[in-house]
């Protein structure tokens, strides 16, 4: 299953006829067809293996200006879409048709795949490290190989297409100790090769960190997030980004573009050939581009779709994706990327005298307004630069836009979150509470 055979499937072509014959006067078929191979661990054994298959149409058509959109799932009757989609335009007020045409179709796929015998012995391989060091722990976690081929054909001529290939893997070690439970989880997202000894040298470095529970502080302390919780932060900065935000008069950046908006330090962008979630076009059929969002605290852009690009006066970004199969494209991130420091993980511990390291979370990030209050699920005190224990019972608050002004220091070991490409930070102006033991 990959890019070639979606290209030759006429089902795209026979639903773009067949919704001009039918009175529309465009039409547009948005294909995804995917392939997972997923590899468990239950209690550290290998538990199953699974093979998941789907494949999705969706069509938007405009008859007399109003938007009509269907999806099918696995084999479905071109005329049956194109009759639903035409009903749904119905009860849809007209809209300024925008639909790219092409702009060289032939993308490279992207990634590549490996066997089952690997994904397994690459779990088997970061159990037993963890365990060699820790007999007590269980540790729990897939291991899996994810293809995606997507196409995207229109009636102005736009066809293309391309095959995402990519491997994700995620352990969890729970301990207990008595009455005490601790659960510590990573992952990784690559193409190409999963690396299972760094992951496992990090799950036992937060064990390591772990050994005893001490008391949190109080009051304000400088707090540091690695990279696997520093992506909270960023959500809340992606939505102020947002074009579609930005009209609606949400974004509190609206009327910033050329000011300071963050520390000096920070440059924020994105980039189409970046990591695991780098793709050449955005669901609208727009070649994505490199942009610049914040340069040394700078606001460059935002971002967005064709809708709101014109609305904006600054043309798409190729920034438009769909939420959903059956969402229309709206404006998005395919990557967010933090330019690091200098300063590995240790010197930034070495940094506090009296903090708190911040590594898994219970609660959501900030909403637009930025301000957030988060339970640390897994959480560290730092004492003159040494880590001393893990602190239980602990809430920090405060607000993403003035953390992010005091940003103290970058770290240089920015790995993936989801779609975001962090490293570890320094920031201050945030409350702590918690119990004392």
């Amino acid at each position: 299953m990959g890019s070639e055979n979606l290209s030759q499937d006429t089902l795209a072509e026979q639903l773009l006829e067949l919704a001009i014959k039918s009175g529309a006067e465009a039409a547009e078929v948005y294909q995804s067809r995917s392939l997972s191979r997923p590899v468990f661990f239950e209690a550290n054994r290998l538990k199953q293996l699974e093979t998941n298959q789907s494949e999705g149409t969706a069509l938007r058509l405009w008859r007399n200006g109003r938007p009509g959109l269907t999806v099918a799932y696995g084999s479905v009757l071109a005329e049956v879409m194109v009759e639903k989609a035409l009903a749904l335009s119905q009860l849809n007020l007209p809209e300024m048709v925008e639909l790219g045409s092409n702009s060289g179709p032939s993308y490279p796929d992207l990634g590549e795949s490996v066997p089952i015998k690997v994904l397994v012995d690459w779990g088997k391989e970061a159990i037993a490290l963890i365990r060699d060091a820790y007999p007590d722990v269980v540790c729990n976690g897939d291991w899996e190989c994810d293809v995606e081929t997507t196409r995207i054909v229109n009636t102005k001529g736009l066809d293309c297409y391309y095959t995402d290939t990519t491997l994700n893997c995620y352990i969890s070690a729970e301990w207990v100790r008595g009455d005490d439970f601790l659960s510590v989880a990573d992952g990784q997202t690559k193409r190409g090769e999963l690396h299972p000894e760094i992951l496992a040298n990090q799950i036992l470095q937060r064990l390591i960190w772990a050994g005893e529970n001490v008391s949190s502080p109080t009051g304000r302390v400088p707090i540091l997030f690695t990279s696997k919780a520093a992506d909270m932060l960023w959500g809340t900065v992606q939505e102020a980004l947002n074009g579609k935000r930005v009209l609606e008069v949400a974004s509190p950046w609206g009327e910033r573009l050329g000011k300071a908006v963050v520390a000096p330090s920070l440059t924020l962008y994105q980039d189409p050939e970046a990591g695991p979630y780098s793709c050449p076009f955005d669901d609208e059929g727009t070649p994505t581009q490199f942009l610049v969002f914040i340069q040394n605290g700078i606001l460059q852009h935002f971002y967005g779709d064709r809708t709101t690009g014109r609305q904006l006066g600054t043309d798409t970004t190729g920034n438009g994706f769909r939420p959903g199969l059956g969402s229309y494209p709206t404006p998005g991130l395919f990557n967010f990327l933090i330019q690091p420091g200098s300063a590995s993980l240790l010197d930034l511990i070495q940094e506090l005298d009296d903090g708190i390291i911040v590594d898994q979370m219970l609660g959501g990030g900030g909403s637009m307004s930025g301000d957030f209050s988060i339970n640390v699920d897994l959480g560290y005190r730092v004492k003159n630069g040494q880590v001393i224990g893990r602190v239980k019972d602990t809430m920090v608050a405060g607000n993403v836009y003035t953390a992010l002004k005091q940003l103290v220091t970058l770290g240089n070991d920015a790995d993936w979150n989801g779609s975001c490409y962090t490293p570890s930070l320094i920031v201050e102006g945030l409350s702590t509470t918690g119990r004392s033991n």
